[in-house]
């Protein structure tokens, strides 16, 4: 569980990283479902950033009955998310970010409302967890945040490249009052960030691969308007806690 420090560091700053979330074992066993022939694949698409660079991601809405539903409905990540929500909440959707060593691309300043308000969510009561897969490093194109962002409100988005960014002139005047932090850390950490925090990462220029797993999640008070947005809005069941291991095919990527 969270510490008060953490929490109120989430407050804060629309951000925390927790290290030693998962186990080497288990990384090792989630980035073998990534790279072989499974769901990664079959949802796989590019975004190519402003320059073209590949920016690749793999994204479904439902905490199946796999490796990957195992992380999602994970109690390490569940309860914790309830706590700095302070309130239930259900599955919105998962991803596999796949950033390759030296042609990944960046992907621009963005907040994740920013696109999730077209969905018809009335609060930014949303949370999203990024698990380290590789490790992150400035060099392989870890997040980077602007701390406090989230409590500066929706900015406008439009298309920046075939990504949708953030409005640049008042993301600029942001990073000039608030300043910018690199979420380096080591793989089976975890990063806890709100709706409204504001993220990016650079190019990865480097010869290491940095992917991570994606789990997003929308308060029950949330609940879209119209019928819209993602998931199925009702309470997450969490798994067992050592639900990751039964999923180990004896191969590592």
């Amino acid at each position: 569980m969270l510490s008060l420090d953490q929490v109120q560091a989430y407050d804060r700053d629309g951000y925390v990283l927790v290290p030693e979330v998962f186990t080497p074992r288990e990384i090792e066993i989630l980035l073998a479902h990534v790279t072989t022939d499974g769901k990664v694949k079959q949802h796989t698409g590019d975004m190519p950033d402003a320059t073209g660079r590949s920016s690749k991601l793999a994204l479904w809405m439902d905490a199946g009955n796999d490796v990957f539903g195992a992380v999602s409905t994970s109690p390490r990540i569940v309860n914790n998310a309830r706590m700095l929500l302070r309130e239930d909440m259900y599955h919105w959707h998962s991803k596999v970010m796949l950033k390759e060593a030296r042609v990944g691309g960046a992907w621009e300043w963005h907040q994740d409302y920013g696109y999730w308000y077209g969905d018809g969510c009335l609060y930014p009561r949303l949370i999203s967890c990024m698990v380290a897969l590789d490790p992150a490093t400035r060099e392989n194109g870890c997040l980077k945040v602007i701390p406090g962002s989230h409590l500066l409100g929706r900015f406008d988005h439009g298309q920046v490249g075939q990504q949708s960014g953030a409005d640049q002139a008042r993301v600029a005047a942001a990073i000039e009052r608030l300043g910018v932090k690199y979420c380096e850390a080591p793989a089976g950490s975890a990063l806890f960030f709100h709706g409204n925090t504001f993220h990016a990462s650079e190019a990865n220029l480097s010869d290491k691969h940095r992917r991570a797993y994606i789990c997003c999640y929308n308060a029950l008070s949330n609940v879209p308007y119209g019928g819209k947005g993602h998931g199925k809005p009702v309470p997450i069941t969490t798994s067992p806690d050592d639900a990751i291991l039964s999923f180990a095919t004896g191969s590592v990527a």
